[in-house]
């Protein structure tokens, strides 16, 4: 996936769009770092493509107010041995 980081960008944030996907989510199907899909994200698409910046910028705000929910979920199955 290295190459050209603004088409990157584009395609992180269209598939964090699609998906309503974590920024784990979308840097494990890329094979990429959490860095750098927040790098691409939060610096590099603002520049270019600002419609779809504030799309996937929407997308991440809510998921970062869903992520203690998410986190207590995980503990619960992990002690419950689910």
């Amino acid at each position: 996936m290295k190459g050209n980081m603004e088409e990157r960008a584009c395609q992180l944030a269209r598939y964090i769009i699609e998906n309503k996907a974590t920024v784990r989510a979308a840097a494990r199907t890329f094979n990429i770092s959490k860095s750098t899909v927040h790098k691409d994200l939060s610096e590099r698409l603002p520049s270019f493509n600002r419609p779809l910046y504030l799309q996937a910028k929407q997308v991440l705000e809510e998921n970062k107010a869903q992520r203690h929910i998410r986190g207590g979920m995980a503990t619960r199955r992990k002690y419950k041995g689910v």
